[in-house]
């Protein structure tokens, strides 16, 4: 069951605001100076708190009539006409927002976890448009109180509310689309579910809003205060790194000297979110992948580690691709064959780092020191004690994120150190490979093979293996769950307990209210999010079809296309082995533990040698969903795991299998609805805006996303969530930390509902006022070093382990 969310309430008093804590939490109050420089935002937060929906928006349109009279009785110039002009913009997007807004809001709760956790991407979507409604009023109040003084700076002043109207102009053309999927989509569901066609329409029109007025003066407007400033560095650093990635052809020589070239984007917030604009509507994956891993150079992860905790045993270790055996959990006098990583480049080593915060039996054996790999002159020795700490009962297997692009162990290094410290438990970090040089599975593949190496050698790793966790963030909480699912498709061990930070748990491309929210996010944008995916799923992202073919000239025009043909021969031979790749747990794996030869197969060979059966390839394309529910309660214990690998060699059309259909729903008339007409699909995307409403289109050309989801990320492998429920009831307990503000919302609370349907144990936690990515932003202020708390308060659930001392 899901832990309830502790909601306290503060009486407010003069002077003090409430700030914004997680799940429901609030945090201390703190005094308000009247010289704090932080006032007006800490004042756009009190007018949030203290107003609801439609006393704002009159209090706003009230405030805007007032200032649009003032300025227009100031004559004929360009700035008082201006200043009339942006008012009058406020007045109508104000009176237009408020009653879409309240819709969304009436029927919110329907689509929470509980009652406890009252969260979706529709609740998101409206406090994010209250956000800029507030700073508009905190400003127009400013202006009102202000405007007669000679020491009023009309441009700063009116630069900023232009940004605001831009921002709440936008956030109105989110609101009409979200209003869109809510008679669109089917009761209590959040992703858009039926004919591709619909999506690619929607999708289409969507990427064509424009974009930088978020990533300007507005950056971050709806998030903590403390979390802005480093959203202004960060950006920054990116427009100042685009420039200099797209004067390299590679990009891979750019170094963090990039990030402290870009003086004129710090001064001027207008240039700054045209080119962040740029950037994400053009540059490809490789960009970001080298971006992310700036914090991966010597001199930053020095930094880095010198201000973290610090810990007896940090060392890279190898693992060489050489096969093991493993016991059944049904039956420990047989086992299975875990075979090395296979897919794409062949056996290869799997890295992993090893984090304890004491030194623990068996770490400074000879057996794991011939596992250890050199990291060069940051490598660190142990330095023995004259008594060792005994071995934990706990271990917990952690998976770092980063879009399944970027980012190592070393990235998350730091608020690991402290989870190892916090826990009294080793840590086994995965270095997984990343796409697009590694695409889906491989990740999968290597993560699992460590995951269940460390289980078999635990003694090694300092622990008993009593309990062990997986955890995981973005990315990494995707492989906890699939990792999981495998383990239980194996018939191997499966983790005590899962806990996933904001997990992406659907990689299709498809439509869901917190999706929206990608528009304005300066850390997950949609077109990069899309990338990512990409990447993974196996399709290289290209340039724009126009972009560069005349520079290309004929020879270039030849190579790639050339190129472009072997790679989709690649990736249609991968799409079909890997479709194959979950029948663990087949009777060709199991053997006696007397057995002679090792079995060296990958389960995507032992696929392709399998003889067609009652439940081969061509059956699985007649199965509906009714015939998934049943089939677990009426086979015997030793029957594989159904593969989904049918589904996900379909073309991309409407599928007749929808996982995302829970079992409570399931009746005799709750079939599934038909095609949308022509006329629907013209309705979902041009009827989403009332007549006269023309929301702002980018300015930096058509963006290069693609529209149909490749069928492999129908694989639940890929998207946990597609999983059926025969699949989803092996997991074991799952907590999942989410953010409010998160574009990937929505993935986390309907994998939450799905589980909690099926009777499987979950809870989900969601703070507030936070981004995507906030474990690596522990450190920065009181609100993530809360939300990582959290994450550290769901592992010791899992583990089993005693509270921190008070």
């Amino acid at each position: 069951m899901a832990a309830p969310g502790v909601k306290m309430a503060f009486k407010e008093q003069p002077g003090y605001e409430m700030m914004s804590g997680f799940g429901g939490m609030s945090t201390p109050r703190r005094k308000i100076s009247s010289q704090n420089p932080r006032q007006y935002q800490y004042t756009a937060s009190r007018l949030l708190q203290r107003m609801d929906l439609r006393t704002m928006t009159q209090s706003l349109v009230t405030l805007a009539e007032d200032n649009m009279a003032f300025f227009s009785s100031q004559g004929p110039g360009e700035t008082a006409r201006r200043l009339t002009g942006v008012f009058a913009g406020i007045r109508e997007q104000a009176l237009g927002l408020e009653p879409t807004l309240g819709r969304l809001l009436s029927v919110a709760h329907l689509f929470d976890l509980d009652t406890e956790t009252p969260a979706n991407g529709y609740r998101s979507l409206v406090h994010t448009a209250r956000c800029c409604l507030a700073h508009l009023l905190h400003k127009s109040r400013y202006v009102a109180s202000n405007r007669r003084s000679i020491f009023f700076r009309t441009g700063h002043n009116l630069a900023e509310l232009e940004a605001y109207l831009a921002a709440v102009t936008q956030l109105r053309a989110l609101a009409y689309y979200a209003q869109r999927l809510l008679t669109t989509n089917k009761p209590g569901r959040l992703f858009f579910e039926g004919d591709e066609r619909v999506i690619a329409d929607f999708l289409r029109e969507y990427v064509t809003l424009h974009k930088g007025c978020f990533y300007g003066r507005c950056l971050g407007f709806q998030f903590t205060p403390a979390i802005r400033p480093f959203l202004q560095t960060i950006s920054i650093g990116l427009v100042s790194f685009g420039e200099h990635y797209k004067r390299n052809e590679t990009g891979i020589s750019v170094t963090a000297s990039s990030l402290f070239t870009g003086g004129r984007f710090a001064i001027d917030p207008e240039l700054r979110g045209a080119e962040f604009e740029r950037i994400i509507q053009n540059l490809d994956v490789h960009f970001w992948k080298a971006f992310w891993n700036i914090t991966e150079i010597q001199v930053l992860s020095s930094l880095a580690n010198m201000a973290s905790t610090t810990v007896r045993v940090s060392r890279l270790l190898s693992l060489p691709p050489i096969a093991f055996e493993m016991p059944l959990t049904s039956d420990p006098e047989l086992t299975v064959t875990i075979s090395p990583p296979l897919a794409h480049t062949g056996p290869g080593p799997v890295f992993v780092r090893l984090i304890s915060y004491d030194l623990r039996e068996g770490q400074d054996s000879k057996e794991l020191s011939g596992f250890i790999s050199s990291e060069g002159p940051r490598s660190l020795e142990l330095r023995l004690r004259p008594q060792q700490a005994p071995r934990s009962k706990a271990l917990v297997v952690h998976i770092h994120g980063g879009g399944f692009v970027a980012q190592t162990s070393k990235s998350h290094e730091p608020y690991l150190k402290s989870w190892a410290q916090e826990l009294g438990a080793p840590i086994l970090s995965i270095d997984y490979s990343l796409a697009p040089e590694a695409p889906f599975p491989r990740a999968l593949e290597e993560c699992f093979y460590a995951y269940c190496w460390a289980v078999k050698h635990c003694a090694l790793l300092g622990s008993t293996g009593e309990r062990i966790c997986l955890a995981g963030d973005s990315a990494g909480g995707n492989l906890c769950l699939t990792v999981s699912l495998r383990a239980a498709a194996y018939g191997v061990r499966v983790p005590d307990g899962i806990m996933a930070a904001y997990p992406a748990t659907m990689l299709q491309s498809t439509a869901s209210p917190s999706r929206l929210l990608s528009l304005m996010d300066p850390l997950l944008p949609l077109s990069v999010l899309s990338k990512c995916v990409s990447a993974y799923a196996g399709e290289e992202t290209e340039d724009h079809p126009d972009s560069n073919q005349k520079a290309l000239g004929m020879m270039g025009l030849m190579q790639r296309d050339t190129a472009l043909l072997f790679r989709d021969l690649r990736l249609g031979a991968s799409s079909w082995l890997n479709a194959f790749l979950e029948l663990g747990g087949q009777k060709s794996h199991l053997k006696s533990v007397s057995k002679t030869e090792p079995m060296r197969r990958s389960v995507s060979e032992a696929a392709l040698t399998q003889s067609e059966g009652p439940l081969g390839t061509d059956s699985l394309k007649g199965l509906k969903l009714h015939d998934l529910s049943l089939r677990n309660s009426c086979e015997t214990p030793d029957t594989p795991e159904l593969s989904l690998s049918a589904e996900t060699l379909r073309t991309s059309t409407p599928s007749t299998v929808n996982f995302l259909l829970g079992s409570e729903d399931r009746s005799e008339g709750s079939e599934a609805p038909e095609e949308l007409s022509n006329k629907d699909r013209v309705r979902g995307v041009g009827a989403a805006f009332p007549e006269g409403f023309h929301p702002r289109r980018c300015s930096q050309g058509a963006m290069w996303m693609p529209l149909y989801s490749a069928p492999i990320v129908k694989n639940p492998f890929m998207s946990p969530l597609l999983a059926p429920d025969s699949m989803l009831q092996t997991l074991p307990p799952v907590h999942i930390v989410a953010c409010a503000l998160d574009p990937m919302l929505d993935d986390s609370v309907m994998f939450a509902r799905r589980l909690r349907g099926l009777g499987q144990p979950v809870t989900l936690r969601v703070v507030e006022d936070l981004p995507h990515g906030f474990l690596s932003l522990a450190a920065l202020c009181q609100e993530t070093r809360q939300a990582a708390a959290l994450c550290v308060e769901r592992i010791r659930l899992v583990l089993n382990l005693p509270g921190p001392p008070v």
